[in-house]
């Protein structure tokens, strides 16, 4: 699913980000430079969104992709299609974000075909171009253009990984899961739950994620936890939103659940 994000007038129109670091500054950096950055870290730590802050932030245009196992090089440049009875070119989003100068964030890079990476390596360089076989073109990135890539090196395996060759193209910032002394306040200005009921989910996030590798393959992300606040705050009982947002989303083994259950009680009482 491909979508376009339309910035405000800077900051103040801004999604919500809570910077965890300098990853602002150097982002800002990378930018004004031409760089472009590689965002590694774990499903839903915040990623996506500080890409959407930033473009706004920057007064950028902002085409996301995200990328699956038949993504090809085509669905980012573009093809030919039949449109009232004639035949034309259509930009993909990669190419419009070329002419644009617009940020192009490519979410979960890893998961697309293997050709994708080898159509971004002219972008990545001092040439800056993106070369068009099927229409001859040899596109140089307007003034703004930012290629922006992300993905998670916890379900990395040796058929989904970046060639050192890509890696090395991208300055890259390192995401993590945020302290709990950011996350409650993330997490009660996204469900509007009090930071105060915030907290002792937050504490029970932190103990899933202490699990991670051992009975689970990943983390409770911080927008689930975000949806257990959501929940509770329209009234659901506090243990079946915590079930239905933090404990099924991670796992469908039975005796696993009933073991983070009994977890749940542990924090809740």
């Amino acid at each position: 699913m491909n979508g376009t994000f339309q910035p405000g007038k800077g900051a103040a129109d801004a999604p919500f980000y809570l910077p965890q670091s300098d990853e602002i500054s150097i982002f800002t950096a990378a930018h004004e430079n031409d760089l472009p950055v590689l965002l590694k870290g774990p499903t839903g730590c915040g990623k996506t969104r500080f890409v959407a802050h930033m473009a706004a932030r920057l007064g950028r245009p902002l085409h996301t992709v995200a990328c699956h196992d038949d993504l090809s090089a085509a669905d980012l440049i573009g093809r030919y299609l039949l449109k009232g009875g004639e035949t034309v070119w259509v930009d993909g989003p990669l190419t419009r974000a070329v002419r644009e100068g617009a940020i192009c964030y490519l979410d979960e890079v890893v998961e697309a075909r293997k050709d994708v990476t080898v159509v971004l390596h002219p972008l990545t360089d001092d040439r800056r171009i993106l070369p068009i076989d099927r229409t001859g073109e040899e596109i140089e990135a307007a003034p703004g253009f930012m290629l922006v890539a992300s993905y998670n090196p916890g379900y990395q395996n040796f058929l989904k990984t970046l060639k050192p060759s890509t890696r090395q193209r991208f300055i890259s910032l390192e995401f993590a899961f945020p302290r709990a002394e950011h996350e409650i306040p993330v997490v009660a200005r996204e469900s509007g739950l009090s930071e105060e009921r915030v907290k002792p989910l937050v504490r029970l996030a932190n103990k899933l994620r202490d699990l991670k590798g051992q009975d689970l393959e990943e983390g409770v992300s911080t927008r689930l936890v975000v949806y257990a606040a959501t929940l509770i705050r329209q009234d659901m009982p506090v243990e079946r939103a915590i079930r239905v947002a933090m404990i099924e989303p991670l796992t469908d083994d039975a005796d696993v659940k009933r073991g983070l259950l009994d977890l749940v009680t542990a924090v809740f009482g």
